[in-house]
């Protein structure tokens, strides 16, 4: 229902009106009478009614809901919004002196230059190096460095960091020196935003008693945030390959059993399926800038580093990542940038296709 609101002088114009047309005699309505101020003041209280009948109607509809009202509008039809997820990816523990062997605890915390983000070693019983009991990742005698799995403290978009930003060992770790992520720390996401929630409503209702393409990837969609899926059919009679990928290009098993759960729910009668990770194709990026004679040019280049990271890491499958794309994103990350030399995306200048069931993720970016 399309509400019709009016402002103040169309209330009061209104008011006014309708006690003229009512009236036998002529009625003062200049301004400062004392009638023109009993229909100044009523207006006012009918524009604070309107105002609730607003906000009423914002929150008994999807479309205009926000936040914790969005939510219980969706709690409803059973559907919650999708929680934060935590950035991961690894770090390597190093020491000067290799005579005695060393342990990192799982639990053990570091942190970026600033003290800023926090991330948490955990546990990976798959680790050349793991140790159940106590459990943790051993250094033997002569071993200098141990390269284990992190998570960040906090879940959200925040614990994205940059190669090189973790160099602090917040707890005390007897036998090791130092610490230091050789790679970008990815995969953190904010909570599901509003405009995120509603869209996947619309799938969500799209997709019940229907076993089609939308139904599947509405399964996969919403075990998490941020999985990306490709559906390949006709790969035999009556089956159906879906890849699914979780930003790191090596999904666990545990999500790819998940995803295979979720699309058991909605796969059509008479139909096999399998699920399957992508096919991770590093990107390895190589380039010079020249920055303007006042800008901090290490400054201007860690832009232009995060900028290129960012968007090889947001390529969903099967996205292809154009040469001439990399030297755009330098330029877009700050104005300080003048110009772009020597781009190199895998020791070359051609682009990289992962084809339908891979995908491109950073390797190493390295903007000088």
């Amino acid at each position: 229902m399309q509400l019709r609101l009016q402002d103040f002088a169309t209330v009061v114009a209104g008011a006014a009106a309708a006690v003229q047309g009512a009236s036998r005699a002529l009625v003062d309505l200049s301004v400062g009478s004392v009638l023109r101020a009993v229909l100044e003041a009523n207006a006012s209280l009918a524009l604070w009614l309107q105002w609730l009948i607003v906000q009423v109607h914002s929150m008994t509809r999807a479309a205009t809901s926000e936040g914790a009202d969005l939510d219980t509008w969706m709690g409803d039809f059973a559907l919650a919004r999708l929680p934060a997820v935590a950035a991961s990816g690894q770090v390597r523990f190093a020491r000067f002196a290799t005579t005695d062997s060393a342990s990192v605890p799982v639990g053990t915390l570091v942190r970026t230059a600033d003290a800023a983000q926090g991330f948490v070693v955990s546990a990976d019983a798959g680790h050349p190096a793991w140790v159940a009991a106590p459990p943790g990742y051993a250094m033997g005698a002569g071993v200098g460095s141990v390269l284990v799995p992190v998570v960040a403290e906090a879940a959200g978009a925040a614990g994205n960091v940059l190669a090189g930003r973790i160099s602090l060992i917040a707890d005390a770790l007897a036998g090791v020196d130092t610490v230091a992520n050789e790679n970008p720390l990815l995969g953190g996401l904010d909570a599901e935003s509003d405009a995120a929630l509603r869209l996947r409503f619309r799938d969500y209702l799209a997709s019940r008693s229907r076993a089609t393409p939308v139904a599947v990837g509405h399964a996969v969609a919403s075990l998490r945030q941020g999985l990306r899926h490709s559906i390949a059919e006709g790969i035999g009679t009556g089956a159906f390959v879906v890849t699914v990928d979780d930003g790191s290009g090596a999904p666990s098993a545990d999500l790819l059993e998940a995803a295979a759960a979720a699309i058991e729910a909605v796969r059509p009668v008479g139909t096999s399926f399998a699920v399957q990770p992508p096919v991770a194709h590093l990107a390895d990026v190589a380039m010079t800038v020249v920055t303007a004679a006042d800008a901090v040019h290490v400054d201007v280049a860690a832009a232009a580093q995060a900028a290129v990271t960012a968007h090889i890491a947001g390529l969903g499958i099967g996205d292809a990542l154009a040469w001439s794309r990399l030297a755009q994103l330098a330029y877009g990350a700050s104005a300080a940038v003048v110009n772009v030399t020597g781009v190199l995306l895998n020791g070359g200048t051609a682009d990289l296709s992962p084809g339908a069931a891979g995908v491109a993720r950073p390797g190493s970016i390295v903007v000088s």
